[in-house]
């Protein structure tokens, strides 16, 4: 297939995948702004800019007594992550920029997923944090999160199975990999700076997850961090376990095949590879968790720049028969 389109359809699936990662987020942290402490609801605005390695607006989150300020800044900081046109890494800014490559690459999916994604992206384009705050901001972002969910179904239910979905999934399970893994840096950096953890934070994750039943299934009521992190990061029947995504994008990779550049796709399977026995190998037998997941973060960018220079950007000499 064309670079030019493996391209488009891998960012279209990186994009897609940050936004819905985002919605799941902000509905979390709209519903705590009901009836949680100041502290949750602070933590919780630090976990998703961290997670995502952004600044927030001002430069810096204080924690402070005031419930109306918090009202406030939480009104602030929701725009920034949901409408904010000048934010790259914003829910509509995603959604537009995944709209845009499906839009350039509508040759490549099916007309039904390109139907229901123009359809979503009409109904938000033209809205503000304004529009959804004076009502219910978390069901925006349940309904948004649910409509990016329905992208994956018609695309699994209608698309040919070829190479241009296998970048598109791959794009995606890359992305979830990386947000997975700043999510849970962030986290234990949270409970290492107050040196302490709080229940409270670690079932949110769990909740964002869908993993709540299936940890007091497997555990039990009681909430324990490094058994959280342990079903998030290597339960391979967890659909958005840390382990899944990395068995999928090699699973991808080795079914894309060699690129162009072959040394580059070469060591691209291998470092997925290595990426998936971290997890499935090493973790059970390593007490530095913050270290191996700090490695796993470090091998996803590189794992992004191999996938960029094998496919994407190489040189004319690397394609074969040049």
């Amino acid at each position: 297939m064309l670079s030019r389109s493996a391209q488009g359809l891998y960012w279209m699936g990186r994009y897609l995948e940050r936004a819905e990662f985002l919605c799941r987020l902000l509905r979390l942290q709209a519903e705590a702004l009901v009836d949680r402490p100041i502290r949750e609801i602070h933590a919780g605005w630090a976990r998703i800019y961290d997670g995502i390695s952004r600044e927030p607006p001002g430069g810096s989150l204080d924690l402070v007594t005031s419930d109306d300020f918090t009202l406030a800044d939480s009104y602030t900081l929701a725009d920034d992550l949901t409408f904010e046109r000048a934010n790259p890494d914003s829910v509509w800014s995603c959604f537009a920029q995944g709209r845009e490559n499906a839009r350039q690459m509508r040759h490549c999916i099916s007309e039904e997923l390109w139907t229901s994604l123009n359809l979503a992206y009409l109904r938000i384009q033209k809205l503000g944090i304004q529009d959804i705050w004076r009502t219910s901001p978390e069901g925006f972002y349940a309904e948004t999160a649910a409509e990016m969910n329905r992208f994956s179904g018609v695309a699994g239910a209608t698309m040919y199975r070829d190479e241009g979905w296998r970048f598109m999934q791959l794009g995606g399970f890359i992305e979830r990999a990386q947000l997975s893994t700043a999510l849970f840096l962030s986290q234990l950096s949270s409970d290492s700076k107050a040196g302490e953890h709080t229940d409270a934070d670690w079932t949110s994750l769990l909740r964002f997850y869908h993993a709540l039943e299936a940890y007091n299934r497997i555990y039990s009521v009681e909430v324990h961090p490094g058994q959280v992190l342990d079903l998030l990061a290597t339960d391979p029947l967890l659909p958005d376990s840390l382990c899944r995504s990395l068995d999928r994008a090699a699973s991808d990779l080795a079914s894309i095949g060699p690129g162009p550049n072959a040394k580059a796709s070469g060591a691209a399977r291998r470092l997925a590879g290595r990426m998936s026995a971290l997890i499935h190998y090493d973790w059970p037998d390593r007490e530095d968790r913050e270290e191996l997941l700090l490695q796993v973060r470090q091998y996803g960018l590189e794992l992004h720049h191999l996938v960029t220079a094998a496919y994407f950007d190489y040189a004319v000499e690397d394609f074969p028969g040049s």
